[in-house]
C-alpha cells in the first residue's frame, strides 16, 4: 500500500493502472487515459519446483504450477504492468521480476532509459527473448524425459511430461494476448513510433510470433 500511494502521490499514477499487475488473473491489454498508456503483459517465469510449491501455498497464481520432484523445472506466466506518464515509465509486479532486474543490474547493456517508447520496446523485446529460452528449455526436457520412459514406465516421467504441456498451453494463451497487445501498438495510435521505435517493435512481433510458432 505504501509503493501504491508514493506513485500516486509523487507521480501522479492513477490507482487503477498500478493495480492492474497486482491482480495474477489480470489479462494482457493497453489503454490509455488522463496523459498515461497502460500495457499488461504476461511473462514467463522458470522456478525451481520446490519453490513454485511454496509459491501456491500463497494463493492462486496464473500459470498453477505443477511439482513433479525437487530437481525440476516448472515454467508459467504471470502479469507485469509497464505504465508510461510525461516523464516516467514505471513497471509494477507482484513479486520479483527477473526482466526489470536484468535491466536495472545492467545485464541488457546500451539502454537509454530518456527515449521512453524504446526503452519500453527493450523491455518486451526481452521478456519476448525469454519465452523462446525457456522454450528451449521445455523442449529439451521433453526429449530427456520422453528417452527416460522408453526406458522405464514411471508415473514421474508421465506427470512431468504432462506439467511441461500445460506450461507450453500458458505460454501459448500468454504469447497469442501478447501478439494482440503488439499489433495495437504498431498502428501508433496510442504510443506515437518514431521509425527506430517502429523497427524495434517489429523485431519484438517476429520473435513473439517464433515463440508462438
Amino acid at each position: 500500500e505504501s509503493e501504491i500511494s508514493l506513485l500516486e502521490t509523487e507521480l501522479g499514477v492513477a490507482r487503477d493502472f498500478i493495480r492492474s499487475a497486482l491482480d495474477e488473473e489480470e489479462t494482457s491489454r493497453i489503454e490509455s487515459g488522463e496523459g498515461q498508456t497502460l500495457i499488461v503483459l504476461d511473462y514467463p517465469v522458470a522456478e525451481k519446483a520446490e519453490k513454485a510449491a511454496k509459491g501456491m501455498k500463497k494463493g492462486k497464481r496464473k500459470g498453477k504450477k505443477q511439482s513433479f520432484d525437487d530437481d525440476a523445472i516448472t515454467y508459467y506466466t504471470t502479469p507485469m504492468s509497464i505504465i508510461l506518464t510525461y516523464s516516467n515509465v514505471i513497471t509494477v509486479s507482484l513479486k520479483e521480476n527477473p526482466i526489470v532486474e536484468d535491466f536495472a543490474n545492467n545485464v541488457v547493456k546500451n539502454i537509454k532509459t530518456q527515449f521512453k517508447t524504446r526503452f519500453i520496446f527493450c523491455i518486451l523485446l526481452r521478456i519476448a527473448g525469454k519465452y523462446l529460452q525457456y522454450l528451449k528449455q521445455i523442449d529439451k526436457i521433453s526429449n530427456y524425459v520422453e528417452k527416460q520412459l522408453h526406458k522405464s514406465m514411471k508415473n514421474k516421467e508421465l506427470i512431468q511430461l504432462l506439467g511441461l504441456e500445460k506450461s507450453l498451453v500458458y505460454f501459448s494463451t500468454s504469447l497469442k494476448s501478447t501478439e494482440t497487445v503488439l499489433e495495437k501498438v504498431l498502428r501508433g495510435r496510442i504510443i506515437k513510433l518514431y521509425d527506430e521505435d517502429q523497427d524495434l517493435l517489429e523485431d519484438v512481433l517476429i520473435e513473439v510470433k517464433q515463440a508462438i510458432e
